[in-house]
């Protein structure tokens, strides 16, 4: 098992921070959903109760995701279909060419169709984790805009997720230069994490683990 399917089964189990995610997309999700990098599932079942979910990954070993190469446009669909929202969650990150996938996405959306983005956040906070997992970078929330309006989208909103989450990741990545997520310090965090993260539903952080951001094409 590679790094990055170890990290995703280990992520499955972070079940309250999961749901947490899902609760902050809910209000964007309906119609037709395309899941991009959609890995093992771990959100693909939870996303089904918003709309039909099509979900698609470039990584054949993940069984429950169809064919799907968002970075160079190649589908099992085509390019005919379109979607009324595209869930692209902690995949950017993994792609070269983030400019021609935020593209390739904006091409796939029905008019009126929402991107909903999900990327790890502050270059700084770049170390031995993010590159266990394959990640060309991290990014800043005005790096995400801009990348998003330079793609032809309009912005919803977006905003910095889990400011406490971010600690954690520096601390392992940069200070112990940990190359995988310590299972046992993200079932800490998953329990302990909970008032901090509801305080972030009527606070924005100024910083955080990730950013997200909503685009929709007009």
């Amino acid at each position: 098992m590679h790094i990055g399917e170890t990290t995703l089964e280990i992520m499955s189990k972070a079940s309250w921070y999961n749901n947490w995610l899902m609760r902050q997309i809910s209000g964007y999700l309906n119609g037709d959903i395309l899941e991009v990098g959609a890995g093992m599932g771990n959100f693909t079942s939870k996303l089904s109760i918003y709309g039909k979910v099509t979900a698609i990954d470039y990584d054949a070993t993940y069984k429950n995701a169809n064919y799907g190469d968002i970075e160079n446009g190649k589908y099992y669909f085509g390019k005919n279909k379109l979607f009324d929202t595209i869930v692209c969650m902690n995949v950017l990150e993994h792609i070269n060419n983030d400019k021609k996938a935020l593209e390739n996405m904006f091409s796939l959306l029905n008019k009126d169709g929402k991107l909903i983005l999900l990327v790890p956040a502050h270059q700084w906070a770049y170390g031995e984790m993010d590159k266990g997992l394959g990640h060309f970078r991290r990014y800043s929330r005005g790096e995400v805009v801009s990348k998003l309006q330079d793609s032809k989208f309009e912005i919803l909103n977006s905003r910095y997720l889990n400011w406490l989450g971010l600690i954690g990741w520096f601390f392992n990545a940069k200070i112990l230069r940990s190359e995988i997520i310590p299972e046992g310090q993200l079932g800490l965090f998953d329990k302990l994490a909970r008032p901090f993260l509801l305080l972030e539903e009527f606070i924005n952080p100024p910083f955080g683990l990730s950013v997200l951001a909503i685009g929709v094409k007009k």
